[in-house]
């Protein structure tokens, strides 16, 4: 069972003597949120009748998004809150054990529990909030994509054999088995490519591959004689059909392929994918695709994840859809570049949207061309912004569920930020504050 009242944990003395800056961004937001519905929402993960008393669900948001707002690490978060009084303030940590308020594998747990369904019920609560308050305007829809990258190096065949030796010791030493291949040829050849200059390395493939097929062939019959749990002879069944399809990439590589649909670059970020991108540098990254909408004030109105390279024409349609479901209307101006550019488009656009602009002066009349112009050249600040300054230059969680929970923890504090830029600037207009409660 756990506790779903929201309270106060701090008295008006406490607030009085440690809180000393009202406009700090922190004090902002937390009035600003609606904590008591979120908290209502993610009762609904926990199971009433068993189990022990579970941490503070207020904490446990609060660090969620304070983490994601300062761009720290769960070890990190929970480090800082002992210190600094107004990250205690917004997540309503009392001095009261506050040494041994949480532990950090908590935090993991957590996101684990309400998964991607409980994150977007975090991100669409404060949005719905941001929104009904009339903060985030719908005149102009802003389409882009991008890369979302995995946290992965940049792979080689070779190194991706070596690792599959490296996920095969794994294996034999949990379930006290003696290796069956020679560890040590493996390990003698791999100090061998790496020494080698690069001329050199595309005869060390074949030499990887030769002991990788003997290897994976026993790796079979030692999963069918395994003494295990069913989950378990599943997990290892998993990771032998994914050494499979390395074997057979290898092969397509070694018969001289050059573009191998789906190829697989991490053993451990299996969704990511290498994604060629129009820029100078890098012309190619390794993650899964983010398809983005914004506003022109620079809200991140929508996002979706997705593995590989979908052409952005195809997802053109769905995405307005979702940008005109959430903002409860359809743009005037709708603003993307070329490669979203098709007749058919154009033409479903033109039924809900009165101005539509996919990367050409011509498309609208004179008189907003400017606007359009200006509009598309702020799309990439705001994705520069969103992929240097809010975290999406680099997904920490693995797999595409992962990355869909980093996106939407990451959009979360995206349009917070901005909703602060904006407030400190006195861009919001006095009816939205006084919606939200922050008129003085």
């Amino acid at each position: 069972m756990i506790k779903s009242t929201f309270e106060e944990a701090h008295e008006q003395e406490w607030i009085k003597k440690n809180i000393t800056n009202p406009t700090q961004e922190l004090v902002i937001v937390r009035q600003v949120i609606s904590w008591s519905k979120i908290i209502k929402k993610l009762v609904a993960f926990y199971d009433p009748e068993n189990g022990c008393y579970g941490k503070s669900l207020r904490v446990l948001i609060a660090l969620l998004l304070v983490s994601r707002l300062r761009q720290l690490s769960d070890e990190q978060v929970v480090a800082q809150v002992k210190e600094n009084r107004y990250m205690q303030y917004f997540c309503n940590v009392p001095d009261k054990g506050l040494q041994t308020f949480l532990d950090p594998s908590s935090l993991c747990r957590f996101r684990k529990r309400i998964g991607e369904q409980g994150c977007a019920i975090i991100e669409e609560e404060i949005f719905a909030i941001l929104h009904r308050s009339g903060s985030i305007q719908g005149d102009t829809c802003l389409i882009d994509s991008s890369v979302l990258p995995n946290n992965i190096i940049y792979p080689t065949d070779v190194q991706l054999i070596f690792k599959a030796f490296g996920k095969l010791v794994i294996f034999a030493k949990t379930y006290d088995l003696p290796l069956w291949w020679d560890q040590d040829e493996v390990k003698k050849r791999w100090r061998a490519f790496r020494l080698s200059k690069k001329g050199e390395r595309a005869a060390y493939l074949s030499q990887f591959h030769l002991l990788l097929i003997p290897a994976l062939k026993a790796f079979s019959h030692k999963i069918e004689a395994l003494d295990a749990s069913q989950q378990e002879k599943q997990n290892a069944q998993n990771l032998a059909d994914l050494l499979a399809l390395l074997q057979t990439q290898t092969l397509e590589k070694l018969a001289g392929e050059t573009h191998i649909k789906d190829r697989i670059v991490s053993l451990d970020e299996v969704d990511a994918r290498p994604i060629k991108k129009g820029k100078s540098y890098p012309t190619c990254e390794f993650g899964t695709t983010l398809q983005m909408s914004f506003n022109r004030q620079g809200f991140m109105i929508t996002t979706e994840n997705f593995i590989g390279a979908p052409n952005d024409k195809t997802l053109y349609p769905t995405t307005l859809e979702r940008f005109i479901q959430r903002m409860k209307d359809a743009p005037n101006t709708m603003v993307t570049d070329l490669g979203f550019r098709s007749a058919k488009n154009l033409k479903l656009t033109i039924k809900a949207v009165n101005n539509v602009f996919m990367g050409k002066s011509d498309d609208v009349i004179q008189e907003i061309q400017d606007f359009c112009r200006s509009a598309r050249s702020a799309t990439e600040g705001f994705i520069a912004v969103a992929k240097n300054l809010r975290g999406f230059g680099c997904s920490l969680y693995t797999g595409l569920q992962g990355d869909r929970i980093w996106t939407l923890l990451c959009q979360t504090a995206y349009n917070l930020k901005k909703f602060i830029q904006l407030y400190q600037n006195d861009d919001i207009q006095e009816h939205s504050l006084s919606k939200l409660g922050l008129l003085a």
